[in-house]
Order: structure tokens, then C-alpha cells, then sequence
């Protein structure tokens, strides 16, 4: 080869012809998540710098702050138009700043403000060595029971880590239901799964089986995410692209510029069938539904509570975000293909979580298959594929999600000498030993078992009515089935705590702070307005129900 050869080689190699173009982010349009992600690395820097006794009161700060900010950066994205004629597609692609994501994240935000609410709670176990404790282990490093944990219960130590935790996992429920593409959508996924698998292990008391139920959430959590990744990676054989539009395109068959790569892997279906079926698999996962939903009742039962009642709202409604927006966004194409699986998982979902609930002894545990059959209740309205669809869906996950975190913070109120009293057994009687707490949670079952003039009632009514009027009759009657069931659990706990006598070395009802009262109070305000009053609320979740594409 000759010098000239080699010398235009280098030549042409350097010269310039095409640039990469500097990214352009549209900070506004994402600052309610960048918000959040800052108070998080603020909150990492807390746990370094400030000196121990001072750390609580500074995370609990910044961590209020920052979710209320974030708030009103919504509210104020909502009010400039992004909800409705602005939408589109930000940060190069990667997110969606529409209805549906607004939506959403406003909801995940002031669940997350009410959630750690729960989580700063120090009044309601007695004070150990004179340091108020929280549902927290002292230091979660240390293996239950050994001389280094009994040092840092004596010393007083807190873990205030929990509160930066919360943070990353708030972040990555933000941009779970508004990614636009497969790769955001995954890096979303396990930026907050990965804290909500820490935070399930550091129970206080009972720490053997937090830890069990973290194990057991990060593995078969792991598992989901795994099959989250290969569909992807399907997905982006089969499109040759991890955009939702360019997907959605390649399956309808209306993309601009047919490669004769693309040509080859277009034909190929199983591709596309076997890579969104993997997808949707691994959301169901997360939101819980039959046959995915084996985690949910260990994990509800050993993790702290605030955590659990943080989880089970939160998660839900970023999960339910990012599958609406795949099949809505990515699949309607497919849509012959995937709505008859998805009847099925409905089906079983409701009969299922009903059915099993019945046999539950432990409360938190019946609150879990609760769940599951909530999110049947909710796959009806998914399934309907019509605008009322997506409006219904918005309303009951925001509906549901009050519902849930209150109920939770009743949990944590009825306590014995172990801590928190969970056998159902111990809350018999329990509305003449405290009746404005048992009257609160009975409120809380009526709303879950769709009661009139509750929310519950308010949700389920607009997901059935959807889910009748796009085709899907026969599951509403399976839903109205459900219900019915589900209600004999709901109203027989609250027979059994206004009808029968109290144990003499029954639990006792503590006292709590203001925050959990405020938990608590949110929670029944909500469930009263949304059910005395929902029309607002509705008409605002069918203003939200449009994606950007």
C-alpha cells in the first residue's frame, strides 16, 4: 500500500463530514423529575456531611420540599398547555411530556408526599435508650440480633437513608409511564426498583422476614426484569428501533424508508409477537397481576409498612402509565393479538386475588390479594382500547392510591408488645377500643370494596361502563362477580372489629404524630371527594387520556 493510500485513509477518516449534534434537553419540560433527582444526590450528601442527630430532620426537610416543588412543576407543565395542544416528545426522543404523563406524575407525587408522611413517623413505638424510633432498623448493615444492632439501637441510630431512597425511587416512577422509548423505559424500570428492594429489608422489628421478603422481591423482580430486557431486545430486532413511534410504525406497516435490513426482520412476526409478550409480561409483574403476582403477598406482609403502603400505591399507577402507553402507543396494531391474553389475565386477576383474600388471616396479607384484584379492576378499563378507557384507568389509579397508602397507616397504629398487630384475631373488637380508628379503616374497606359514595365506587363504575362500551361485557360481569366476593372479605373484618367482644390482652391503638394523622386524614378526604364528588376529577383524567405519538 502505498504512502498516498495510506495518508487519504487517515485523511478522509478525520475530516468532519458528519457532526454529532450537541443533545438538547428541554430542562423545563423535565423539571419535575429533575427536581426530584436532585433532592436525591442532596440527600446522599446529607447522609456524608451532617452530623447524625441533625440528619432526620434535614432529609425529612428536603424530601417535602423537593416532592412539593415538583408538584407544582406539573401543575404548572399542565397549566401551560402540555397536557393537551403542547404535548410532545422531549430530551432527544426519550420522553413524553402528554396527559397521561402528567397526569400521573402528579398523582405518583402526592402519593409519595402523604408516603413519607408514614415513613417520618417516631411517635408510634415507645422510645428506645430515649431516642424516638421509626419502622426502620437502627442500622441496617448489621445482622438481626447481634451485639453490633443492639449498639446502635442503644446509640440511638436511625436509618435516615430511607428518605434519598424514596427519592430515586419517586425519580423512576416519574419517567416509568412518560418514557418514549424502550431503553428509558428499562432504565426507569430498575432506577426504582432497585431502592424498593433495599427499603423491604430494613424493618425494625421482624427483620428476618423483611429480609426474607426483600430477597424474594429482588429475585423474582430480577427475573421480570430480565424478560423485560430480552423483549426489548426482540423488539429492537424486529423494528430496528427502540423509539415508540418507529415501532409503532414498523407494526402498522406505514414507516417511511424500508431498508432491505428492516425488510428481512419485518416479516418476521415472531419477533414482534414473542418480544411484546415478554414486555407486557414483565409489567404485569410489576403491577401485580395472576400469574405474576406470587411476590405480592410476602412481600406486603414483611416489609415495614410505610413502605408497603408507598409501594402498593405508587407503583401501581407508574406501572399501569408505562403499560397503557405500550399497548396504546407501541402495540394498537397488534391489538387482536394482545387483548384476548389480556382478558384472560383480567379474569383470573379478579377471581383470583378475590377468591384467595377470603383465606387470609394476616391483615397486611389481605390487603395484598386485595390489590391483585384491584389490578384486574383496573385491566377491564386497559382493555376497553377506547379514550374513556385511558380516562378511567388515570382516575382509579389515582382514585386507589389514597385508598391504599391510609389504609396502610391504619396498620400501623394497632400495636402490641411485637410491634405492629397484623393477625386479624387481635383487631376483634377494636372499634370499642378505639372507634374514630376503626371508623377510618372501615371507611378505607368500603371505598376498596366499591361501596357508593366512597371512590372505589366512583373508579370502578367509570372502569366497567368503559370496558362495556369498547366490547368487553362479559368482563364486567366477571368484575361485578368479583366485587361481590371481594366485598364479603371487606365487610367481614369490619364486623369483626365492631361486633365482637375484645381480647383483655388485646393490641393497643397508638397515638400518632401529625404526620401520620395528615396520612390518615388525606387519605379519607380524598375517598369521600372522589366519591361524593368524582365529575372534577373525571373530566380532568378525559382531558389527560391523550398520548403524544
Amino acid at each position: 500500500m502505498s504512502a498516498s493510500a495510506v495518508h487519504s485513509l487517515w485523511t478522509t477518516a478525520a475530516d468532519p463530514i458528519s457532526k454529532i449534534d450537541t443533545p438538547k434537553i428541554e430542562y423545563a419540560q423535565l423539571s419535575p423529575t429533575l427536581i426530584v433527582v436532585g433532592a436525591a444526590i442532596v440527600g446522599v450528601l446529607i447522609e456524608a456531611v451532617v452530623p447524625r442527630k441533625s440528619r432526620y430532620y434535614a432529609q425529612v426537610f428536603v424530601a417535602v420540599v423537593a416532592l412539593i416543588a415538583s408538584f407544582a412543576a406539573v401543575v404548572a407543565l399542565a397549566a401551560g398547555g402540555y397536557a393537551t395542544t403542547k404535548s410532545g416528545i422531549a430530551a432527544m426522543g426519550a420522553i413524553a411530556v402528554d396527559g397521561p404523563a402528567l397526569f400521573l406524575q402528579g398523582t405518583i407525587l402526592l402519593t409519595a408526599i402523604v408516603g413519607l408522611f408514614t415513613f417520618a413517623e417516631r411517635r408510634l413505638d415507645p422510645a428506645a435508650h430515649g431516642n424516638r424510633v421509626d419502622s426502620f432498623a437502627a442500622q441496617a448493615a448489621s445482622v438481626p440480633g447481634s451485639d453490633s444492632e443492639k449498639a446502635a439501637v442503644k446509640a440511638g441510630f436511625t436509618t435516615t437513608e430511607v428518605f434519598p431512597l424514596l427519592m430515586f425511587a419517586v425519580a423512576g416512577m416519574l419517567i416509568f409511564p412518560s418514557a418514549n422509548d424502550l431503553l428509558t423505559l428499562f432504565i426507569a424500570l430498575e432506577v426504582f426498583s432497585l431502592p424498593l428492594y433495599l427499603m423491604c429489608a430494613l424493618a425494625r422489628r421482624k427483620r428476618l422476614m423483611s429480609q426474607e421478603a426483600a430477597v424474594k422481591y429482588f429475585l423474582l423482580g430480577a427475573f421480570a426484569s430480565a424478560f423485560t430486557l430480552f423483549g426489548i431486545a426482540l423488539l429492537y430486532g424486529y423494528a430496528g428501533s427502540v423509539s415508540y413511534g418507529t415501532i409503532a410504525r414498523v407494526v402498522d406497516g406505514t414507516v417511511a424508508e424500508v431498508t432491505p435490513a428492516l425488510a428481512n426482520t419485518m416479516g418476521n412476526d415472531a419477533l414482534l409477537l414473542v418480544g411484546a409478550a415478554l414486555i407486557v409480561m414483565g409489567l404485569l409483574f410489576k403491577v401485580g397481576a395472576v400469574p405474576f403476582h406470587m411476590w405480592t403477598p410476602d412481600v406486603y406482609q414483611g416489609a415495614p409498612t410505610p413502605v408497603t403502603g408507598f409501594m402498593a400505591a405508587a407503583t401501581k399507577v407508574a406501572a399501569f402509565g408505562a403499560l397503557l402507553r405500550i399497548l396504546y402507543v407501541v402495540l394498537p396494531g397488534l391489538r387482536w393479538d394482545w387483548r384476548p391474553v389480556m382478558w384472560a389475565v383480567a379474569i383470573v386477576t379478579m377471581l383470583g386475588g378475590a377468591i384467595i383474600a377470603i383465606t387470609q388471616t394476616d391483615i397486611k396479607r389481605l390487603l395484598a390479594y386485595s390489590s391483585i384484584a384491584h389490578a384486574g379492576f383496573i385491566l377491564a378499563g386497559v382493555i376497553a382500547t377506547t379514550p374513556d378507557g385511558v380516562s378511567s384507568v388515570l382516575f382509579y389509579l389515582g382514585a386507589y392510591s389514597f385508598v391504599t397508602i391510609g389504609a396502610f397507616a391504619v396498620v400501623t397504629l394497632v400495636r402490641d408488645a411485637d410491634g405492629e398487630a397484623t393477625h386479624l384475631s387481635k383487631w376483634a373488637g377494636l372499634g370499642r377500643r378505639s372507634p374514630l380508628v376503626a371508623a377510618v379503616f372501615a371507611v378505607f374497606l368500603l371505598a376498596f370494596a366499591g361501596i357508593p359514595l366512597t371512590s372505589g365506587f366512583a373508579g370502578k363504575f367509570a372502569v366497567f361502563k368503559a370496558a362495556a362500551e369498547g366490547g368487553a361485557a362479559p368482563l364486567v360481569v366477571v368484575g361485578v362477580i368479583s366485587s361481590a366476593i371481594a366485598a364479603f372479605f371487606y365487610i367481614r373484618v369490619i364486623v369483626l372489629m365492631f361486633f365482637s367482644e375484645p381480647r383483655p390482652e388485646g393490641p393497643t391503638v397508638a397515638v400518632p404524630s401529625p404526620l401520620t394523622m395528615t396520612a390518615i386524614g388525606v387519605g379519607v378526604a380524598v375517598t369521600l371527594v372522589l366519591g361524593v364528588a368524582p365529575q372534577y376529577f373525571l373530566d380532568l383524567a378525559s382531558q389527560a387520556g391523550v398520548f403524544v405519538r
